[in-house]
């Protein structure tokens, strides 16, 4: 780690409609998720309780070991598993008695689109949403910043008047901010439509599933991909050519994840068009993933939030190369129905594509040529 990296220090709340292997498997994400955006976790803190602490999401007594290790270790930043509502961030912040940061999952989560985003569009998309998400947080805002500097430059002045323009210069942005994503959304309609004739595959799934290295791989194409966390904000689209001459549109997606912030859906609506709009949905899968189920759950209940539960669909596991044989043997009794792959090597892609061109509508043979780069 860098010097200046950030200390970071996470809790999360098991209660006991939550199983044990869920809630393991999302802290460690959650970890990852710190480590995504720059930061170092430094402990680690779980308590099991029959529901929130409604004022302060966990127990007193839990909080006061949060502010030891806090105080010993000279870190400022707690980052919570689940959502907290603003007045519980208010109350976790006063009973820790220090200046530190509180911080929720989906404030995590959109913190690293804001830093992965590069395009205009995605820009966009990820600016509304934190302004949707920090809205009914304002007034907290101040309150921490009046307690912090409360009567030196920068600090005085008219309070709850201030906070209510401010709300207004946030409602506004976001009026125009909607306008923008709009604008965008009629001309990736009209590329969509300029592009109906041909045969439509989304590729969706679990973040980090390997879904761009897949894109690559099916077309021969080079976007970038990486062994992190939200890798892909923007749609990427590329053709192929089957042999019989037909023009075959791969689109890669955004990457769900467990827990994603509402407003961040209803921001990347449009770029989930892609796939609302795809002939055949490839659900990628990580086949090394202990969590493997857990992630095809989430995949699951976003697609039902999209309404494709009944899209058409392959299931594709990908990096069987991180598996041994009694592994992959295992996964294939466990998901019968499922192509299994390793985007890494090709192994398993004749297979895929023969699946795929069963998809697509039928037509007379004609010349054709393969995968264009």
């Amino acid at each position: 780690m860098y010097e200046d990296t950030e200390k970071v220090v996470i809790a999360g709340l098991k209660t006991p409609d939550v199983d044990e292997s869920f809630y393991e498997e999302s802290m460690a994400e959650l970890a990852r998720l710190v480590e995504s955006a720059g930061g170092e976790v430094v402990a680690r803190f779980d308590q099991s309780r029959r529901k929130r602490v409604a004022a302060t999401f966990l127990g007193t007594g839990k909080l006061e070991q949060i502010k030891q290790i806090l105080d010993e270790k000279k870190v400022n930043t707690v980052v919570f598993d689940d959502d907290l509502k603003p007045n519980q961030a208010r109350n976790i912040e006063k009973a820790l008695g220090r200046d530190v940061k509180i911080i929720d999952r989906s404030g995590l989560i959109l913190d690293i689109f804001a830093t992965r985003a590069r395009t205009n569009a995605a820009k966009i998309q990820v600016e509304l949403a934190q302004l949707e998400y920090r809205l009914p947080r304002l007034s907290g805002m101040w309150e921490h910043l009046s307690r912090q500097f409360g009567g030196s430059i920068g600090a005085r002045g008219p309070g709850e008047t201030q906070l209510e323009i401010d709300r207004r210069v946030v409602r506004n942005r976001i009026t125009k901010l909607k306008q923008r994503l709009e604008k965008i959304e009629t001309q990736r309609r009209t590329q969509r439509k300029g592009r109906a004739s041909a045969f439509r595959v989304a590729l969706v799934g679990y973040t980090n599933a390997g879904k761009t290295t897949l894109l690559n791989r099916l077309t021969h194409a080079k976007a970038f991909a990486a062994d992190k966390l939200f890798a892909t904000l923007d749609p990427r689209t590329r053709i192929y050519r089957t042999p019989d001459g037909r023009k075959l549109l791969f689109t890669d997606t955004i990457g769900f994840i467990r827990k994603l912030p509402h407003h961040l859906v209803e921001s990347f609506r449009s770029t989930l068009a892609e796939a609302t709009e795809a002939n055949l949905l490839l659900i990628v899968a990580d086949a090394g993933h202990a969590a493997l189920q857990d992630h095809l759950d989430v995949v699951d209940g976003e697609l039902q939030r999209l309404g494709l539960s009944d899209a058409p669909n392959i299931l594709v596991i990908n990096k069987i190369d991180v598996i041994d044989e009694l592994q992959l043997m295992e996964l294939e009794g466990a998901f019968p129905e499922a192509l299994f792959v390793s985007a890494k090597t090709g192994k398993g892609f004749n297979m895929l594509f023969e699946r795929i061109f069963e998809s697509m509508p039928k037509r007379p043979p004609a010349w054709g040529s393969m995968p264009v780069e």
